[in-house]
């Protein structure tokens, strides 16, 4: 009998045998010599299965959402091929080619993908938790995001994550998983407070003390691949005894212009989340390309984000949670909430000639729950006075505008994106409908579809 330490050293030798290498088995360029046909290959180099070729689908609308005009049409054909829509209008005018996969949805609501401009994919990581944790609960988090409807998002912040919603995104840019194609804002900038000597964490928003160290961190977020640049120019609110609403300013207003200005300088666009007082003033005269939340907006303020051609991205449904008012209700005896201050503010907002207002959840994993976004359209309708059509097109062409991709999103015309959702009823007659999504498609792949046949 052969000896155990015979063995092992076979075992050992065994072990120790060089493994081929994927570019040994025919990497990207050369002969597959590895297990079955011919693969792809993905981001990292490594093989991976083929997508299935582009196909010709054909869907069967019967109520369709204009975007661009704010109104219902009725009977009519989405031609796709691959991953664009090649031809949209009345069934009796558009040719459903020979073959094509043919999606009935007569009995439905069809609309453009939806467009959240305020996501947080991240949660805030609990202590002990890993980063690959971490990752995994922004995938799922943005997965539900998908399948409520939301093709798209604008991340605002990753939450002491670093920049690994640039991987996020890069990885569903990239087909290996399934999400709303992203911008990202990675770790987001915030004023260092004077006197202040904690280290920053280098996974949190970069703590900036002038001019100088802002330009740098926009400089340093940007090359790190963020797509827009978060800035906090307001904080906290509180309330005086008489109910005057307080709020807290941050960057002193050079520091503002000098982070706008920079981002500008390099072809990126900012986002502001401030509630109102000076910060908001600052952030709407430094340029700040949305101005998100505002709480205090007043109308000489809207009128100036009209003239200087800024967004209003409210996250309305955010701000109004019950949760908020307790809140208010403790600090104040019952006397004053913020919540009523906002509505108004956002009232304000839609009767304001010009305002380019957004749809954005601020959906954080903490009172937000991903794939429940669509209670912001309802938010808008009844506490915001918006118009349904306004809301939805809030949430599609306006958010589409902003984030520079109004030629492959937010509505469904030729060339464009085949970002296709539907909902049973009648979303224009009852908004909350939106919440109700049945039938979502992203780049003419299915990928959720309970309408009864």
């Amino acid at each position: 009998m052969r000896s155990i330490f015979a063995m092992l050293a076979v075992a050992g030798s065994l072990w120790a045998a060089p493994m081929p290498t994927h570019a040994q088995a025919g990497g990207p360029g050369t002969p597959w010599r590895g297990a079955g046909p011919q693969p792809c290959f993905g981001i990292d180099e490594f093989a991976k299965q083929c997508a299935a070729p582009a196909r010709t689908v054909a869907i069967r609308a019967g109520r369709l959402f204009d975007s661009n005009v704010g109104k219902l049409l009725t009977d009519q054909v989405i031609v796709i091929q691959g991953d664009r829509i090649t031809a949209v209008g009345a069934a009796a005018q558009v040719l459903i080619p020979q073959g094509a996969q043919v999606i009935d949805l007569h009995t439905a609501t069809v609309l453009p993908g939806l467009i959240d401009a305020h996501t947080h994919m991240f949660n805030t990581p609990r202590p002990g938790m890993s980063r690959e944790l971490s990752a995994l609960i922004a995938v799922q988090n943005i997965q539900a995001d998908l399948r409520a409807g939301f093709t798209s998002v604008r991340d605002m912040s990753s939450h002491d994550n670093g920049y690994a919603d640039v991987d996020i995104r890069n990885a569903i840019d990239k087909g290996l998983i399934d999400g709303p194609r992203a911008q990202v804002s990675t770790r987001g900038i915030r004023w260092a407070e004077p006197g202040a000597t904690a280290a920053a964490n280098p996974l949190g928003p970069a703590l900036v003390h002038n001019v100088d160290e802002a330009r740098a961190a926009v400089r340093d977020q940007i090359e790190h691949g963020a797509d827009w640049i978060k800035l906090f120019p307001g904080g906290a609110y509180s309330f005086e005894p008489n109910g005057t609403a307080k709020y807290v300013t941050t960057y002193p207003l050079p520091v503002l212009q000098a982070l706008i200005d920079e981002t500008h300088k390099l072809g990126h666009k900012t986002a502001c989340h401030v509630f109102g007082g000076e910060g908001l003033k600052n952030a709407i005269a430094a340029g700040c390309d949305t101005v998100e939340h505002a709480f205090g907006l007043d109308q000489e303020q809207a009128k100036l984000m009209v003239q200087k051609g800024l967004y209003y991205d409210p996250t309305l449904q955010r701000y109004i949670e019950p949760y908020m008012d307790d809140n208010d209700d403790k600090a104040t005896g019952g006397k004053y909430r913020m919540s009523s201050i906002f509505a108004a503010a956002v009232t304000l907002a839609s009767k304001t000639p010009g305002m380019k207002i957004m749809m954005g959840s601020g959906a954080d994993g903490a009172t937000y729950v991903h794939g429940t976004q669509a209670l912001d359209f309802e938010a808008l309708v009844k506490r915001g006075g918006l118009t349904p059509a306004r809301a939805l097109q809030a949430g599609t062409v306006i958010n589409a505008e902003i984030m520079g991709v109004k030629d492959r999103a937010g509505s469904l015309e030729a060339g464009k994106l085949a970002d296709v959702i539907a909902v049973a009823g009648d979303p224009l007659a009852d908004i909350t409908e939106l919440q109700r999504v049945k039938f979502v498609m992203k780049g003419g792949k299915v990928v959720r579809d309970d309408l009864p046949r």
